[in-house]
């Protein structure tokens, strides 16, 4: 292990003491701004006091400026100003402070004089260090959560797209019963390769909710946990716990291994516990316990369920039919989904097809419910969960329930009753219209394959039930983002979610991607940016002077920049600005662009304080991307962090189908530059509009 860290006595030869040490990481996970506004506040006040700094900084275009074996080992100590996981097992033997990021901003001194006495951090325990006062990070259970999400996206994608498309074109109806792939067929291959991708769906939800609460050790307890509780046959129960009850089993798994961690041991076991001991002993214990004590009540809870429909059949068929949509809605493939199915499907052998027909009619419901979600109310949803909401409409069109899994796990509160009220009223239309469904299995495809009887109101009550889930689940969505006034909606994912510069201290909600999702980018050839230094240098040649030269290549030119801000309020002063804007001749619809810039703000504020403010829209009213610069004499009240009023401010607006690089690259570029207070002072400075660009062209 390392030295405990402090500050050694160690210096030249020649009886100097050597300068202090420190290192740092900043991150945010819903955006860049506040990551690299952290980086230099906390550089500027240990250069202020002579302490050597390095940052490495994690924004949404990845680390940048790493920090190496050799900077940690010869590090005095490590501030960590992060509102997102990061992995501190690198620090093992040196003092670690941990802090929101907005400490990073607020109090960068106090935090270098705080980190001098932080507790030593041991890598047995991969214990957090306390969180200095006023910070604040998003909870525990939120980032673990989302963390399990992200990993598994990819998973029911690969998975839900390869079996729909083996179906698709490998499949046909069987007189026998079923929809069937021939053995033996390059379709089955295709289709046998997506169940893999199915079934390792939920030990990845598990195993990764598991791992960001208790790290590595974690892991295989909780991706095993997941495993079980998705293999029925292991407690008797003919369908396993599903996506519910990996949710289950990764906490499980991480508190766990947290409780494990602190059992004191003699100190020659310490070094085999994170890798032998620990994943040993909580695996056992929680796959036993899933299998003794959890496992049962499932399988109980299976067989009764099947009872109570079987003594419906003679009941309404309206009422079973909003019964059987709710059970399939609910759980997506866990046990209630499975019973309701295999009811159905159990009665095709008896001649009783329209049970089945309304199970059908409601399977199809949910992914694309969700997936016509994001399409309606785009601003609700990050990129990633629009890039999965497709995929959610494919699966959905192939009677793939679990493409809706993604949005569930990560809004249960709202997506679950949504999925259940469309998949009742799917259930009881069909019911009501008396369609039958010959093949035990559901969603359009089936209709298409001709397998069902009363296709037409098939598709009316598939259509309807898709149209209650969708509005009810924006309209849920909206209702708790108006409740929190100021937090950021994003996915399942944290590199790739909209870039978005959150006020200090609001929360980020759960959904698309601030914390950990993978997600497509535009590509990079296509950016007109080159990678420059870290990735985030501008390509082009500007004029000193301002003319002829491409400002933040080309998108700010001499007809973007005012030099003096008529409005006196944010919301006049974000029309004054789309005004500006306009005079590019790249904007289509200035009533729909500045729309898009005011719901931004509902989400959060822009103002990021040292009097700066960076609106910003991702939206089709304009056809190219575009970004003006304007100065307000008495300042323009924002919200900003720090209570100033904003006097310069940035305005960008990129369309939808490329946002990707540009809108992340502009916001590096100027949240690094704009903590300049040389630039900042020299912007305020100059005279005109050309005089604006020269000061601008040294962003690079």
């Amino acid at each position: 292990m390392a030295n405990p860290a402090g500050p050694p006595p160690t210096g030249g030869g020649n009886g100097e003491q050597r300068r202090l040490k420190l290192l740092a990481v900043t991150a945010c996970p819903t955006g860049i701004a506040h990551t690299y506004m952290a980086a230099e506040k906390l550089a500027q006040a240990a250069e202020r006091r002579g302490i050597d700094m390095k940052v490495e900084t994690q924004g949404s275009i990845g680390a940048e400026n790493v920090l190496s074996d050799n900077d940690v080992r010869t590090a005095d100590g490590i501030i960590v100003a992060a509102d997102k996981d990061v992995d501190l097992s690198r620090f093992a033997g040196k003092r670690v402070l941990k802090v929101g990021v907005a400490e990073g901003i607020h109090h960068p001194e106090r935090l270098i004089e705080q980190v001098r006495s932080a507790p030593v951090h041991e890598a047995a325990s991969e214990a957090v260090s306390p969180t200095a006062a006023g910070g604040r990070e998003r909870s525990v259970t939120y980032k673990a959560l989302m963390n399990g999400v992200s990993y598994m996206i990819p998973f029911v994608v690969v998975g839900g797209l390869l079996i729909a498309v083996s179906l698709s074109l490998g499949g046909h109806t069987d007189p026998s019963g079923g929809l069937v792939i021939p053995k033996g067929s390059f379709w089955m291959d295709l289709n046998n390769i997506g169940v893999i991708g199915f079934t390792l769906m939920v030990p990845i939800l598990s195993g990764y909710i598991a791992y960001a609460i208790a790290d590595r050790p974690a892991l295989v307890p909780g991706m095993i946990g997941g495993w079980i509780a998705n293999t029925g046959s292991l407690y008797d129960s003919k369908a396993g716990a599903g996506f519910i009850g990996a949710i289950v089993t990764g906490f499980l798994a991480g508190y766990l291994v947290l409780w494990i961690k602190k059992v004191r041991v003699p100190k020659f076991v310490q070094p085999i516990m994170p890798i032998i001991v620990i994943p040993i002993v909580a695996t056992t214990v929680l796959g036993t316990f899933f299998i003794y004590v959890i496992g049962k009540p499932i399988s109980w809870v299976f067989e009764h369920l099947t009872s109570w429909l079987s003594g419906m059949t003679g009941a309404s068929a309206v009422l079973l039919g909003a019964i059987l949509g709710l059970m399939i809605a609910f759980d997506m493939g866990g046990p209630v989904n499975k019973t309701a199915f295999l009811f159905g499907a159990g009665l095709i052998a008896t001649g009783n097809q329209t049970v089945m027909g309304m199970c059908a009619a409601a399977i199809p419901v949910m992914p694309l419910g969700q997936g016509v979600a994001t399409l309606i109310r785009k601003r609700l949803y990050t990129e990633q969960e629009r890039e999965t909401g497709l995929a959610s409409l494919f699966m959905g069109c192939f009677g793939i329930s679990e493409g809706a899994i993604p949005f569930a796990a990560a809004r249960p509160a709202q997506v679950i009753p949504a999925n259940m009220l469309g998949g009742a009223v799917a259930g009881a239309v069909a019911g009501i219209a008396g369609v039958k469904d010959a093949v035990p299995h559901g969603g359009p495809i089936v209709a298409v394959l001709g397998a069902v009887s009363g296709v037409p109101m098939f598709f009316v009550a598939a259509v309807i039930g898709t149209v209650v889930t969708a509005l009810t689940t924006v309209t849920l969505i909206d209702i708790a983002e108006r409740r929190r006034r100021g937090a950021p909606v994003v996915g399942v994912g944290v590199e790739d979610a909209e870039p978005v510069l959150i006020p200090v201290g609001a929360g980020v909600s759960s959904g698309s991607g601030e914390h950990g999702l993978a997600a497509a980018r535009v590509e990079r050839g296509s950016a007109p940016f080159s990678s420059g230094s870290g990735g985030a240098g501008c390509s082009a040649e500007v004029d000193p002077a301002g003319a002829g030269g491409d400002v933040l290549s080309g998108y700010l030119t001499e007809r973007t920049v005012k030099v003096r801000l008529d409005a006196r309020e944010k919301a006049a002063a974000i029309r004054e600005m789309a005004g500006l804007l306009a005079r590019s001749g790249e904007v289509a619809d200035l009533d729909e662009l500045v729309r898009t810039a005011l719901r931004r703000e509902e989400q959060g504020t822009t103002g990021l304080g040292e009097e700066i403010a960076i609106p910003h829209a991702k939206t089709d009213a304009v056809t190219a991307p575009v970004v003006g610069f304007a100065r307000s004499d008495e300042g323009v009240e924002w919200g900003s962090m720090d209570g100033t009023k904003a006097r310069l401010v940035f305005m960008i607006a990129v369309p939808e189908a490329a946002a990707g690089d540009e809108h992340l690259r502009i916001l590096t570029l100027l949240s690094r530059k704009l903590m300049d207070a040389g630039f900042r002072e020299r912007l305020t400075a100059a005279g005109d509009e050309r005089a604006v660009l020269g000061v601008l062209s040294e962003i690079r």
